[in-house]
Formats: structure tokens, C-alpha cells, sequence
């Protein structure tokens, strides 16, 4: 990522960057964790793909995308946790769309994605902001002297089959807080984040949905509530918006 002088041109220069709305727009795609092509990018954001090319030259030479080539075809991904943070962070402080999805369908994916959906490698959404506060309530998570998990906690993840030792060892931080976008309110990520969001896939209490949506399974809603220690109701999917007379 661009460096910050301290005259402030890395972070103008960063700024202009993300600046622009299909570079915005490819970020906020590559916030599923996947690595794209440019031609799924130019699809997903609505633009020519020779466009596309251009503006993923620059987000690649400005550190915010990494690039690798099979064949005659590129692929990108976010080059990494913090950047990915970065971009969710951003979205999390972006004013709320002026008019809602204007069809069933749109309403429909809109209210899956605000319900769960990953952040990069983590649980987002209105599900990852309420694992984040049962994870406090239960005391697996302490904010005394900052965000860290107890010993509590430990003997927790060993119930679920998570080992902590490795997440110790990553080189991301444990645990962390970012502002998730939709509720404006903490989820968890950084390594613990991440493994939790695997285990739950893993334990087939989550499936991954359309894009970066997250769904839970018939079995994993009660066994999630059980895990969490909350009322499997608090898990449920609020329904879609109405988008309005005569729209469908």
C-alpha cells in the first residue's frame, strides 16, 4: 500500500486512488476474498474491460491489489488484511444509499448481504456484529485493556475445535474490531475472526451464498445460538424491505 509522507502525499495519493467509482466499486467486490479476473470485474461494475484493465493497473501499482497471471489470463485480489480493512472501514464511515433496491430481487440480495456476509476472511454483517457482542457477553472476549481474547475464551475455541496456538502465531493481529459498514457497529476480525468464520463453514452451520453472502444452515442456527449463548430467534433473517407499489 502507498506509504504516508509526511507532507501528506501518500495519503492524497491513496485518496485518489479510491477516488473514482469503478476502482471503489472493484475493491468492494474483492472484499469476498476471492481473487477475480478482470473481465469479471468489468462485468460486476458495469464497465468495458479494456476500462476495466486500465483501472486495475493502477490499484496494482498503488499497492492496494496484488496481480498473478495463468495463461492469458489475470487475476487480482486485495493485497492483504489491512487492506481490506481499510476498504471496509471506508464503506463503514460512506453515507447510506439515497434510494432503496428497486426490485424484489436487488431487495432480496441487499438484505442477505446486510444479514452476513464475509469481510474479506471474517463474519460481517448483522450476524458477525452479533457474534462480536455475544463473544463479549460470554467473556471469550475481554475489552479491559484493549480488544483480547481470555482464557475463557481459549477453552471456548477448544470446544469448537479452533486451536489457538496457531492463531497466535499468524502474522495478522489475534483479534481486532472493524467497523462494519451496514450495522456501524464492530464485528471481529483479524486471525481469530477469520478462523471462526471458517469453522462455522467447516461445521456446516454456514454456507456461502451469491457473491459475498453468507447463509445459515437449518442445523447451524440452533447450534450457533447454542455456541454463542443467545436465543436461536436472535439469528433469524429479517425480512426483505417492500420496494414499493408496482415494483417487483
Amino acid at each position: 500500500m502507498l506509504t504516508t509522507s509526511t507532507d501528506g502525499r501518500g495519503m492524497a495519493g491513496l485518496a485518489a486512488l479510491l477516488a473514482d467509482r469503478t476502482r471503489a466499486a472493484f475493491c468492494l467486490a474483492l472484499l469476498d476474498g476471492r481473487a477475480w479476473t478482470a473481465g469479471e470485474l468489468a462485468r460486476a461494475a458495469g464497465v468495458a474491460p479494456s476500462t476495466a484493465s486500465e483501472h486495475l493497473s493502477r490499484l496494482v501499482s498503488g499497492g492496494l491489489l496484488t496481480e498473478e497471471r495463468q495463461g492469458r489470463h489475470r487475476y487480482v485480489r486485495l493485497a492483504g488484511p489491512s487492506v481490506a480493512q481499510l476498504i471496509e472501514d471506508l464503506a463503514g464511515h460512506a453515507p447510506a444509499p439515497p434510494t432503496p433496491p428497486r426490485t424484489l430481487r436487488a431487495a432480496s440480495a441487499a438484505t442477505a448481504l446486510a444479514y452476513a456476509r464475509t469481510c474479506y476472511d471474517h463474519l460481517a454483517g448483522r450476524l458477525g456484529v452479533l457474534m462480536h457482542d455475544a463473544l463479549l457477553d460470554r467473556a471469550v472476549l475481554d475489552r479491559a485493556g484493549g480488544l483480547a481474547l481470555t482464557s475463557v475464551g481459549v477453552e471456548w475455541l477448544a470446544g469448537i475445535g479452533v486451536p489457538v496456538e496457531p492463531l497466535r502465531a499468524a502474522r495478522r493481529p489475534l483479534v481486532r474490531d472493524c467497523l462494519d459498514w451496514t450495522e456501524r457497529r464492530p464485528h471481529l476480525a483479524g486471525a481469530l475472526g477469520a478462523a471462526l468464520c471458517q469453522r462455522f463453514l467447516d461445521l456446516g452451520w454456514t454456507v456461502r451464498g451469491t457473491g459475498r453472502a453468507i447463509r445459515l444452515t437449518p442445523a447451524g442456527r440452533p447450534a450457533l445460538a447454542a455456541a454463542l449463548g443467545v436465543d436461536p430467534a436472535a439469528l433469524a433473517v429479517p425480512p426483505s424491505r417492500d420496494t414499493g407499489p408496482g415494483r417487483a
